[in-house]
């Protein structure tokens, strides 16, 4: 029976001179993975939907912990201009990276959903950094680690002056030891993005300053709390390095 399931390609390669594999994120079954029969003649109607990127429908024959069959996809998003750039690729293939993970750890329909509003609004040309950061912060709280963001996670104090990733949160005055002072638009930008809804963000003004004080507490904060290894984000920090010296 062909059942169909609504999900994007993670990874796609081949399995004999036909033929491919594909890894799909679902909402319905977390991470599958799917035999394209025929994907790669030139013929085939499967041969442009089955690439790494590609969100849509996917009809396929489901088989419980073996390898499924895919028979069709119904296209919803290329996200074709986040192809076209190499920046927004790179981050939109880390956040593919790091929600298969959370998936793998918990499979929530959220989570999904969050990948699908955050690669729809990189793609929309919103900040990459910022909106990976968001969906960063909301992962953590899936994954059991989320940071102390509403008082000081030292002492429960409500005077907030700075933020941690070794103290697992925002610090206050007398808790902080040699801790960098932050933009007090920071402390509250941090909060903001825990609650925000990605899907309804329609404007982004965050400064430089700022985006980097988030984005440096983020990636402490995942090295000591979550334990992931993720090759991306390696390849996002390398970027950011070339960037900068072209600047």
């Amino acid at each position: 029976m062909i059942e169909r399931i609504e999900g994007i390609i993670i990874k796609d390669s081949s399995y004999s001179e036909t033929s491919k594999l594909i890894t799909l994120i679902t909402r319905e079954h977390g991470i599958i993975n799917l035999l394209a029969k025929g994907a790669k003649t030139l013929k085939s109607p499967l041969r442009s939907t089955t690439t790494k990127l590609t969100h849509g429908y996917f009809n396929i024959i489901y088989k419980e912990s073996k390898l499924s069959t895919l028979k069709e996809v119904d296209v919803i998003d290329y996200y074709k201009n986040i192809k076209q750039d190499i920046n927004k690729i790179s981050y939109a293939s880390y956040i593919l990276e790091l929600v298969e993970q959370v998936i793998k750890q918990t499979n929530n329909e959220e989570v999904f959903d969050n990948l699908v509003y955050s690669l729809k609004k990189i793609e929309e040309n919103m900040n990459p950094l910022v909106i990976t950061n968001i969906l960063e912060l909301k992962c953590l709280d899936y994954l059991g680690v989320m940071p102390i963001l509403d008082c000081c996670s030292v002492c429960g104090n409500k005077n907030i002056i700075t933020i941690s990733a070794d103290q697992g949160g925002y610090i206050c005055k007398n808790c902080r030891k040699d801790e960098t002072i932050v933009d007090e638009r920071t402390i509250k930008l941090l909060r903001m993005f825990y609650y925000v809804d990605i899907n309804k963000i329609d404007k982004l003004e965050i400064s430089k300053k700022i985006s980097e004080e988030i984005n440096y507490f983020l990636n402490a904060y995942y090295e000591r709390y979550t334990g992931l290894y993720l090759k991306s984000k390696k390849f996002i920090e390398k970027l950011s390095k070339v960037g900068e010296k072209n600047e």
